[in-house]
């Protein structure tokens, strides 16, 4: 298989917009593989793909790679075989779907503790990836789809390069664009745990964590007032956190320039609003906002409850400290990132034994 424009790894929903997207809306000439190891669903992906590609004219062409991410030596085979220019790598062994479930003790100690309760299982393919990029020393640029505010952190952690992830804070900043609520040009700062007020009325939104937003430049006061229309559902909006990096890997692998919002740049906690340039792709922060104020912002959120690195160790925080504790103790200590494989096989044990519990 010769080089390709984008690398989209895995064959679930996600992955399925950033497919149509690309396909709907690609200006010039791309050439994308699609890679999983559901050889249906790759072959589906890619007829209706192409089809959309035809239907609204667009010069995008699709091919499948049938591979399993999670087999030994997978990852190193498929960036060695497709050399991308952008790796958009969104496989995970969690689905994000568990948001929206409940009913037993694993989908309550992530409803109570947070997301960052299923970051090993969302860092897993992530890291593998990255980890076979530096060891090619391939030049791509690696976009990770799953959880980039805390798992970024993690990749660079081991070592590796991460351009980015999608979603997050891109769905906020779009849906309040989109609200056309207030006149002018957002910058928004946004954590992963803002989107939970969202999914809520607005009425009881009092209380909850809101985003930074500047509109022109100036902050807003109010943002939970601003926006009080604006409402998320409950289960993972894919149609606008998938489409959001669209157009940013398009202009990736056209060499063109862009701006936006992207959670974890260069693994960086939370949101941003970046530029897309010649130099990579740089945080554009509002007038006035020093970097090292945004970056501390973004990494409360984490330090208070959830997952944070640090010299080389991950430290659970707060509540889910708290929860894991509850089943697991020796989890709740953290652990050495080298250690990520095998404290996901631990964890993948323990989401088990707490998913056949009430």
């Amino acid at each position: 298989m010769s080089c390709c424009d984008i690398l989209v790894s895995g064959t679930g929903g996600f992955a399925a917009r950033i497919l149509f997207d690309i396909a709907a809306t690609a200006a010039s000439p791309v050439k994308v593989v699609i890679a999983g190891r559901n050889r249906d669903r790759l072959q589906w992906l890619k007829t209706a793909a192409s089809a959309r590609a035809a239907i609204f004219g667009r010069p995008a062409l699709f091919e499948t790679y049938e591979i399993d991410l999670l087999g030994e030596g997978a990852a190193t085979a498929l960036i060695e075989t497709t050399r991308p220019k952008v790796t958009v790598q969104a496989a995970s062994i969690q689905t994000s779907q568990v948001i929206a479930h409940s009913g037993n003790a694993w989908t309550r100690l992530v409803a109570e503790g947070g997301l960052s309760a299923t970051a090993v299982f969302q860092a897993l393919i992530s890291s593998r990836v990255a980890a076979a990029i530096t060891s090619l020393g391939h030049r791509t640029a690696l976009i990770n789809c799953c959880f980039p505010d805390v798992v970024n952190g993690m990749i660079t952690a081991q070592g590796h390069q991460v351009a980015c992830g999608m979603g997050n804070v891109a769905i906020l900043s779009n849906v309040f664009a989109g609200s056309r609520l207030v006149p002018g040009a957002l910058k928004l700062l946004a954590h992963y745990q803002n989107l939970s007020a969202w999914r809520r009325p607005a009425t009881e939104r009092a209380g909850a964590a809101a985003p930074r937003v500047w509109v022109d430049g100036k902050e807003l006061g109010d943002v939970f007032a601003t926006f009080a229309a604006v409402k998320l559902t409950p289960e993972p909006v894919i149609d606008i956190s998938g489409a959001s990096g669209v157009p940013m890997l398009l202009a990736l692998a056209a060499g063109d320039t862009w701006s936006g919002h992207v959670p974890g740049p260069a693994g960086l906690p939370g949101g941003y609003p970046v530029e897309l340039t010649a130099a990579g792709l740089e945080l554009a922060l509002p007038a006035g906002l020093p970097r090292e104020v945004a970056i501390a912002w973004n990494a409360a959120y984490e330090a208070r409850s959830g997952l944070v690195v640090e010299a080389g160790r991950v430290r659970y925080t707060g509540v889910l400290q708290q929860r894991l504790g509850d089943y697991a103790p020796e989890l709740a200590e953290g652990f050495a990132i080298s250690d990520l494989e095998a404290v996901c096989s631990e964890m993948l044990e323990l989401r088990t034994r707490l998913s056949g519990l009430d």
